[in-house]
Order: structure tokens, then C-alpha cells, then sequence
């Protein structure tokens, strides 16, 4: 039973905020006018949780009723009649393919970096996914250096690199 809520829970997580809001109207069988994506998570993963273990005390819904009661609560204003109608939900939401972000220890893809070993010039090119070394490509610039050296080297030490952006 747990993991059947479990994995119930883990799905909502790879939803858009417009399949999010359709799960929140057939959960609690209402709209919402919220568009916050993890709030609107964590509210249907409470109420799956509730209706699988229990909903709470009836002693704690009194007192969060009294409580809201004297809350103040912001709404959102409504939408400028000028501006025009608002894009249907699902054409706010746009799923793309997103690229592993540049580690920001490396220079730029482009750059050259230089070093002298052994009397002679080691020269690698950064690439993408990468680097460059005599023709040859090497998937981290530890291995660059041990190509050069044959010994197992931080790449990051061997050209100078450590520590400089931190």
C-alpha cells in the first residue's frame, strides 16, 4: 500500500502546473486558482496522503479554521481587461530538453589552456563535451593529464586551474 502512494506521489512530480491543477480539481474535486507548481504538489501529495492513512483530528481542523479565520490572505488581482485573455494553461507550460549547466570551474568552451612539462608545451582546447589534446578528445582534463604524464593527476592542478572561481 505504501509504495502504491509512494509512486503516486513521485508521478506528480514530472507534471506540468496545467496537469497539476487538473489533479488538484479531481482530488479535491474543486479549481484552484493557485499556478505554484510546488505548492500546488504538495498539496495534492497531502491530500493522497490523508485519504490513504487519515485526514486530521477534528480538534486540529477546529483550530485552523479559528485560525484562518482571523488570517489576512492575499488574493491574486484580477487580469487587466486591456492586456487581453490569458494563454490557455497548457500553452504557459512548455517542457524542453535542458543542458547540464557549464561547470564553473572551466573556462569557456574555445579557450586554450597552456602549460609546460617536461621541457615541451601541452596545449588542450575546451570543448563542449570535453577537450582537445594533439587530435585527440578526452572526456576530463584528468585525462589529459595522464596522457601527458601517464601518471593519474588532477587535471584542474596539472593546468593551474583549482580553486580560482571559488
Amino acid at each position: 500500500m505504501r509504495t502504491t502512494i509512494a509512486a503516486r506521489i513521485q508521478a506528480l512530480r514530472d507534471m506540468t502546473v496545467h496537469e497539476l491543477r487538473t489533479e488538484y480539481a479531481r482530488v479535491f474535486g474543486e479549481e484552484t486558482r493557485s499556478a505554484h507548481r510546488e505548492q500546488l504538489w504538495r498539496a495534492i501529495a497531502w491530500r493522497i496522503q490523508a485519504d490513504a492513512e487519515g485526514d486530521l483530528p477534528e480538534r486540529v481542523r477546529r483550530q485552523a479554521a479559528e485560525l484562518a479565520r482571523d488570517a489576512d490572505f492575499r488574493t491574486r488581482a484580477p487580469r487587466d481587461p486591456l492586456r487581453g485573455a490569458a494563454p490557455p494553461p497548457e500553452a504557459r507550460t512548455a517542457r524542453r530538453p535542458f543542458a547540464a549547466p557549464h561547470d564553473a570551474r572551466l573556462p569557456l568552451p574555445g579557450t586554450v589552456l597552456t602549460r609546460e612539462y617536461r621541457g615541451r608545451e601541452v596545449r588542450v582546447t575546451v570543448l563542449d563535451r570535453g577537450f582537445e589534446h594533439e587530435g585527440k578528445v578526452h572526456r576530463s582534463l584528468s585525462a589529459v593529464a595522464k596522457a601527458v604524464t601517464g601518471a593519474h593527476w588532477n587535471g584542474f592542478h596539472f593546468f593551474g586551474i583549482a580553486g580560482r572561481n571559488q
